[in-house]
């Protein structure tokens, strides 16, 4: 029922926000230089990888040195328009495709790359549980834990994303859908 779900929600996203993309698209190539939308490997399901589809908001010299590094608070590395993107999480909208190819589900713990994942697990090996179900859009440990910036950050986001693990259903999967559109629609920082 979850994927069923996914697949008619992120299909009639995608519909309805396609103008909004080619919107998004027209401004990103008049106010910066370099691709509309990125990719970046992520690991998901059954931890294999996959790209993850974002719209760019960084400065496309960000990370040129092969070192990954976590977004940060006021991160001056975001470009004007990119920072209008992440303040309302347009950036995420072509993750709906992520989800529309069974990459990804709605609701699902965040997907990372395996840099992070490589810090986490050396702290908490039981990072790995997560990867029996598709990694999400938001969850929770989105709406309350914000962008993960920090270690410590990623440790409270795995904690809740596992509670979510052990206890999610369809019901609670809706709640957090409409509280995350609230959020966005509200404008409040998460």
């Amino acid at each position: 029922m979850k994927r069923a779900f996914d697949i008619i929600v992120s299909a009639l996203g995608i519909i309805l926000t396609g103008p909004f993309w080619l919107l998004i698209y027209v401004l990103q190539k008049l106010t910066t230089k370099g691709p509309a939308i990125y990719q970046q490997e992520r690991i998901g399901l059954g931890g294999k990888p996959f790209y993850i589809y974002k719209f760019r908001t960084m400065d496309v010299h960000t990370e040129e040195d092969g070192i990954p590094q976590l977004a940060e608070v006021n991160d001056e590395r975001l470009t004007t328009f990119g920072r209008f993107l992440r303040k309302y999480h347009i950036d995420e909208l072509p993750q709906l495709w992520n989800v529309l190819k069974g990459d990804m589900s709605l609701v699902g713990y965040r997907p990372e790359r395996q840099f992070f994942i490589d810090q986490i697990t050396a702290i908490r090996p039981d990072y790995k549980r997560l990867y029996a179900t598709r990694p999400g859009v938001t969850s929770l440990a989105t709406i309350y834990n914000g962008y993960t910036y920090t270690l410590e950050k990623m440790i409270r986001r795995l904690d809740m994303d596992l509670n979510y693990l052990e206890h999610h259903s369809f019901l609670g999967d809706l709640r957090i859908i409409l509280q995350t559109f609230i959020y966005i629609i509200f404008g409040k920082k998460f």
